[in-house]
């Protein structure tokens, strides 16, 4: 069997704030005063912009994140929350979601133009979703090492961004209900280990680790170097509107609050966690739980949105590894010693912004040209840099699409393949051009609020796998470098459901990666250890990466000599995440040649 390359996984961090799995879309309409609505086409507009004011402002970092001028969609004075975590929240968000898609329906038979009826679709099958997950609130899990709201928050903290006095007061409070949502968590954790549903005894040590690091050094609070005392000392100085007796002021109160609030949630988290080792009855997959097998496909889909039994799914990636293996063979057959030029390939040492307009130009004949945009590209601080990945983007506000900011770690090496492809990933034609042609095509407001991972990152990582080309690599090169990574991301995604759908223990994992030429067992154990605590965490990049391969041979055989790459490309984008299934469905009316 063909050997892989195994190149240690980097995990993107996309600072997309989002609305939660289970949707919880509050409103008060007209009709809860008596009047009667008219489901016409002229009123869905109407409908969607009430139905965005009110989930946007349900917690203050998802309306901070999204909305740089709240003030203009009639958004003011609501309150500052983070929003709380319980399972009656859930049986309320469910209720609240049942109405919300009886009221939709009420559109069904509606004249909706083309582009309402995909919002209607979409955001129908985004309600559907977050009720088929919400029948299993004990299976969800709020902390995890990656993607866990105790590893996201203080990178959310750090990007808070302040334009006044207002932005770093609601700061302040937020930091002040950091203590009492972490006492959420725990109870919430608490209630999962009586349900037998507690994570593993390792998930939870990684899970503790992460909340001593994070507060590792805090006990001297006044020479602490910890940086949300940098960052936040930082941006406060950065504001002209206030005197230095107001800065000083606000940096006391940002100490004070990390001091009583932030830190102790994070010790205190570590504690109710360790208290709770041993509670775990389950160290493998999902489908070891007694509803685990069956919450596992709801997750794939919402991770995915990619239609078919996990069955199919798992056919589909061996497939693509498959065709991706022989490629591979096929070109080391005909090109002497080509892994070992592979191994040394690498990019001329540029800066991030230069090698984002590089992207930017290559890109063009693939890709439909962007409008002007300005991208800010810093380097992640050094206080920070163990604790995020390589690269990040941060998601536009709405109201302030033309303002971009990338993050990249300053000791990555500029030469490196790892370098370049994680640039496209992140900026062009990645997550950042993403958002840019999305908002471009003038899409309303609620799809931005409705969370597509497999669109989202299935998108970043089939352009990932095109950007080998743009590297100026000789084209050999650049082709088994990308077949090499497709395959062993697929790897990860074979991993994924045989862990968490057939069951497959170490053992049983290892065996499989041996027979890929991979055996370094550390490596491998860490790599089991991810993807029970990440369950369909690599599925949203893969298996969105075979939705857009298939939905681009779909393209190909339905316009035949009519089908360019850029009007495929032209019409992804203006379409926006959504399934699959609804992508396909729609691509007619949306391909322009």
């Amino acid at each position: 069997m063909q050997r892989l390359h195994l190149k240690n996984p980097h995990h993107h961090t996309h600072m997309k704030i989002r609305a939660a799995a289970a949707v919880s879309l509050l409103v008060s309409f007209c009709f809860l005063g008596g009047c009667i609505p008219s489901y016409t086409a002229a009123n869905f507009d109407k409908y969607m912009d009430d139905l965005f004011r009110s989930e946007v402002a349900g917690n203050t970092i998802n309306l901070h994140f999204n909305l740089q001028h709240p003030e203009n969609y009639g958004i003011t004075d609501v309150p500052v929350t983070l929003g709380s975590v319980s399972a009656a929240d859930s049986v309320e968000s469910a209720s609240e979601s049942e109405n919300i898609l009886h009221l939709l329906n009420k559109y069904e038979s509606a004249a909706l133009t083309t582009d309402q009826r995909l919002t209607f679709d979409t955001l129908k099958d985004y309600i559907q979703t977050g009720l088929s997950l919400a029948h299993y609130t004990y299976y969800d899990e709020i902390l995890k090492p990656s993607t866990g709201i105790q590893a996201q928050l203080p990178i959310l903290y750090e990007e808070y961004q302040f334009s006044g006095k207002k932005d770093v007061e609601t700061y302040l409070t937020l930091l002040s209900q950091t203590k009492d949502y972490f006492s959420q968590i725990a109870v919430f954790e608490q209630e999962k280990a009586k349900e037998g549903l507690f994570m593993s005894d390792y998930a939870c040590q990684t899970i503790i680790s992460q909340c001593r690091d994070f507060i590792a050094g805090t006990e001297e609070i006044g020479t602490s170097t910890h940086y949300l005392i940098q960052t936040f000392n930082s941006k406060v100085d950065a504001l002209t509107d206030l005197s230095a007796e107001e800065k000083n002021d606000y940096k006391q109160k940002n100490l004070s609050a990390l001091e009583q609030f932030v830190f102790p949630a994070y010790r205190e988290l570590a504690d109710a966690l360790t208290a709770l080792i041993g509670s775990g009855k389950n160290e493998c997959g999902l489908c070891y739980f007694p509803d685990g097998k069956d919450f596992y496909e709801k997750l794939v889909y919402y991770n995915t949105g990619y239609a078919g039994s996990v069955q199919e799914i798992a056919a589909a990636i061996d497939t693509q590894r498959s065709m991706d293996l022989l490629e591979s063979a096929r070109l080391s057959a005909v090109n002497e010693n080509l892994w070992e030029r592979c191994e040394t390939a690498a990019v001329t040492d540029r800066d991030p912004a230069e090698t984002l307009g590089i992207l930017k130009d290559t890109m063009l004949h693939d890709f439909p040209a962007p409008p002007k945009t300005h991208v800010t590209v810093s380097f992640i601080e050094e206080c920070m840099q163990e604790y995020v990945a390589p690269a990040f983007y941060i998601t536009a506000p709405i109201d302030a699409a033309q303002n971009h900011s990338i993050y990249i770690n300053a000791t990555t090496d500029r030469t490196s393949l790892r370098y370049f492809t994680t640039l496209a990933h992140e900026g062009f034609p990645g997550h950042l051009y993403q958002t840019v042609m999305s908002y471009q095509a003038g899409l309303p407001d609620i799809r931005f609020l409705l969370n597509y991972p497999g669109y989202v990152e299935g998108w970043a990582t089939y352009v990932e796998m095109l950007s080998y080309q743009y590297a100026g690599l000789e084209p050999a090169v650049s082709s088994l470098l990308s077949f090499n990574q497709s395959s062993l991301l697929s790897l990860y995604a074979s991993t994924d459901i045989g862990i968490h759908y057939e069951g497959w223990d170490f053992a049983q994992m290892k065996k499989f990666w041996n027979d890929y030429g991979i055996s370094n067992e550390t490596t491998l154990r860490e790599i089991y250890e991810l993807i029970v605590e990440e369950p369909a965490h690599y599925l949203k990049y893969y298996v969105g990466y075979l939705g857009f391969l298939e939905l681009k041979e779909y393209a190909m055989s339905t316009y035949g000599r009519d089908y360019s790459d850029i009007a495929f490309h032209q019409a992804v984008l203006a379409m926006g995440p959504a399934p699959f299934s609804i992508l396909e469905r729609y691509l007619p009316s949306y391909y322009k040649n």
